[in-house]
């Protein structure tokens, strides 16, 4: 999970010591499975504030089917980004391995060329393509995130089935209101997806407060959900046929990427791009380097576009895209810049 995305290089930045940031992960019945939006296994992390050295203490509850496991650790600070904290636990015989600080935002997407080209094709400004490989423009080359970073034995997460296969989703959650009940208000599955389909910011703010199993009872026409969902989803089938899909293919893509949740099937190798399901909806998760915004661009658009023309290592001769080497040991992100 990387928060704070665009954290300017050599400052160093923090955990929010108020919020809950979780991973949530669901074991799925077979590849071709619905995704159900309902967690088996919840990582829930809270930060202390900073200490002088700017290191935060950090507690990681994992609840498994109901039962708490707990453990405590330490980020690594900016200064010491070359020897990071690494914190091993073991949870009902399983060995764990627990990473949160600073590190180089592996992310790459020419975001600002991409809604040009949305706001083109919907008719709401100048019809422009994707900038060349020379001129595009990687937004988060040069920055750093907050990242948390756990490596988890699958047998952890099946818990005594033969489950192989799981769907995943994070979510922040802040204390809101007079009780400072926690209200999640922000949700991730599937890079470029939400962001990507929904244009207003009101619609977007609503698919951040809720989970995928809202979406999941939107799309199987369960009310009050599919009530509330249809003009979300509406907007999502206005923004596929203005990129150049019909009524029908529209339909199926969003039952492709809808629940936003990445489903990975651990028998088989990592990448985003390496398997589909019968809804056509991949199910390798996603290595670090994977062009996912490429992959998403080619299948929405079924062809027409291929690529915002930004990779992980850059193109020679443009110095607004490039990220440095991936280590080559967990937590496997590149050090901050």
């Amino acid at each position: 999970m990387n928060t704070n995305p665009r954290s300017v290089a050599r400052q160093q930045y923090y955990f929010s010591n108020t919020a809950r940031y979780e991973f949530y992960i669901s074991r799925v019945q077979n590849n071709d499975a619905p995704a159900t939006g309902s967690p088996d296994v919840i990582l829930r992390f809270e930060f202390d504030a900073p200490q002088n050295n700017q290191a935060q203490t950090y507690t990681m509850t994992v609840l498994r089917d109901g039962k708490p496991f707990k453990t405590q650790g330490t980020t690594t600070p900016l200064s010491q980004g070359n020897s990071p904290n690494i914190k091993q636990a073991t949870f009902d015989g399983a060995k764990l391995s627990v990473f949160a600080g600073l590190r180089e935002d592996p992310f790459f997407f020419d975001v600002e060329q991409f809604f040009r080209v949305r706001a083109g094709a919907l008719g709401i400004g100048e019809a422009v393509g994707f900038r060349s490989a020379t001129e595009a423009v990687d937004f988060a080359s040069g920055y750093n995130v907050n990242a948390i970073a756990v490596r988890i034995p699958r047998k952890f997460l099946q818990a005594g089935s033969d489950t192989t296969t799981f769907d995943v989703w994070q979510t922040i959650s802040v204390p809101t209101g007079k009780n400072k009940a926690f209200t999640q208000v922000e949700r991730l599955g599937r890079p470029a997806i939400n962001e990507g389909l929904i244009v207003s910011n009101s619609f977007l703010n609503s698919l951040n407060s809720v989970t995928p199993g809202f979406e999941a009872a939107a799309l199987k026409g369960r009310t009050p959900a599919a009530t509330i969902a249809a003009p979300i989803v509406g907007e999502a089938i206005q923004t596929l046929k203005a990129i150049g899909n019909d009524s029908e293919r529209s339909m199926a893509l969003i039952r492709a990427f809808l629940p936003d949740v990445m489903r990975i099937d651990t028998q088989a190798a990592s990448g985003y791009g390496n398997a589909l399901n019968a809804l056509g909806s991949p199910i390798r998760g996603r290595m670090l380097m994977d062009d996912v915004v490429d992959i998403t661009l080619s299948v929405l658009t079924n062809g027409a576009i291929t690529g915002d023309n930004v990779s992980y290592v850059g193109t020679p001769g443009n110095a607004a895209q490039g990220h440095d080497p991936l280590v080559s040991k967990f937590p496997y992100l590149a050090l901050p810049n």
